[in-house]
This record gives structure tokens, sequence and C-alpha cells, in this order.
């Protein structure tokens, strides 16, 4: 089982990396280090709605459905103890982005940037989300709820490895690879802790990389709209951590 679970990460992890490698490999895929932000090209389309396409698919497919049903019987055979790190890695990829800002590491955008497309990216993520889980009725591999598609939590961890790669990858591409693998191994253990089916999983991934690129690419007007609603307030969204739970908070200055 503990083999399966590698396996899924790894291949999580190794689809994002490859696609993030043949968007450096092409010219127009990827803004250059002079820019500032993303700009569109649908190349970057791929990872996410190959990822989406495979939860969506998995839904009626019977041979998805096999491999989701194998990974169940694993974990409800083998695995006696939950490990709930998941509910603490979701949120590790975008606090890296702030934790390295504060220590000197000087990332793509500015702290009210970065927050902004944050923000944005979560918002989206959140309002794709929680809609399916309500529509699609899917029961959990635990049978706890009928809200298992798709996984919020790797949706989450996702939408942060993608904003710490695009924060970091011009630095080093090490951060934003490291960020990949919390991300991956999160969905791995939503299926561990028989939480998650492996669709959930990769609709969550898929969801979690697209939000945060369509951050990127609608930012210079949702900033304008910043600009233009609060030339005289000031305010910053950030992660906070208070030594028993995570989560995003809001800061606002009003004059």
């Amino acid at each position: 089982m503990k083999k399966q679970l590698f396996y899924t990460a790894y291949m999580l992890y190794t689809f994002s990396y490859y696609a993030h490698a043949q968007q450096i490999l092409i010219k127009d895929s990827i803004v250059f280090k002079k820019e500032k932000n993303i700009t569109f090209n649908y190349k970057q389309l791929i990872l996410p709605v190959s990822l989406m396409a495979y939860g969506v698919i998995g839904i009626e497919s019977d041979a998805i459905k096999t491999i989701n049903s194998g990974i169940r019987e694993e974990v409800v055979e083998d695995i006696d103890k939950k490990i709930t790190i998941d509910d603490f890695s979701q949120y590790a990829p975008a606090f890296s982005v702030y934790a390295l800002n504060n220590l000197g590491i000087k990332g793509k955008n500015n702290l009210r940037d970065r927050s902004i497309i944050l923000a944005t990216s979560y918002l989206l993520m959140t309002s794709i989300v929680l809609p399916l889980k309500s529509v699609s009725n899917i029961k959990r591999p635990d049978g706890s709820s009928d809200n298992s598609f798709p996984s919020g939590h790797t949706a989450t961890a996702f939408a942060g490895a993608e904003f710490l790669w695009q924060e970091y990858k011009d630095v080093s591409i090490w951060y934003g690879i490291s960020g990949y693998v919390v991300a991956a191994g999160t969905g791995a253990f939503r299926m561990y802790n028989n939480r998650h089916w492996l669709t959930d999983v990769t609709m969550g991934a898929g969801i979690g990389i697209l939000s945060t690129k369509i951050a990127y690419w609608t930012f210079p007007y949702v900033n304008k709209l910043f600009q233009k609603r609060n030339s005289e307030n000031s305010g910053m969204i950030s992660p906070f951590y208070n030594g028993k739970q995570m989560g995003i908070g809001l800061i606002l200055n009003t004059k």
C-alpha cells in the first residue's frame, strides 16, 4: 500500500514537473525574468486541464473506478492510524512564499501584489471546489459524507505550489519543485487517510493549479480595481499560524 501511495504522489509530482519543464523549453510558454507577471498562453492549460479531465472521466470510467476501489481496499486493510499532517501541509507551499521573503529571499512580487494574487487564487479555487462538492454527491471512501469530489485540501496545496513556483522559479527552480513535492504528498495523505479517491485528488490538483495561473493572468486587471477603489486604503492578506490552526488573515487600514 505504501508503495502504491508513493507511486501516486510521485505520479502527481512528476506530471507537474514535466509540464513545467516543457513550459520552460517553449519560448512563449512563460514570461521572462525581466517581466513581472505571467501572461496567458494556452500551453499552460495542459497540466491543470489534464488533471481535471482525469478526475471528471473517472466519475464514470469503470477502469478508473477500479483503481479508486483498489486504493481504498488497501487503505482499509493495511492502515490502522491516520496521519493528519495534510491538514497543515496544504498551506505550507503558500506560507513558504511569505517565509522566504521574511528571510530576505525576494520573490517576483512585493507583499501587496502577491497577497492580492494569492487571495484571488483562493477565491477562484473556493468558488469552484465548493459548488462541485455540493452537486457531485460522491461519497468519501470512509463513508463519512457525500462531498468527496474534489479534494479541497489538495486544491489548496497545489494552488500554493503554483504560487511558490511562479514567485521563485526565477530565483531557484528548487523552490518550486519543493512546493510541488509537498502538494503531491498532501494529495497522497488524503488517500492514505481514507478521505478521498484518486480522482478527487487529481481534480483538486488541477483546480488549484489553474486557479493560481488565472490569478496571475488577471492580476493587472484586479490590481487596477484595487487601485481605483482603494486609493486611500491599504491592506494585507497573509497566511497565519497561532500554534493550533493555520489559515489566511486579512488586515485593512482605512483612512
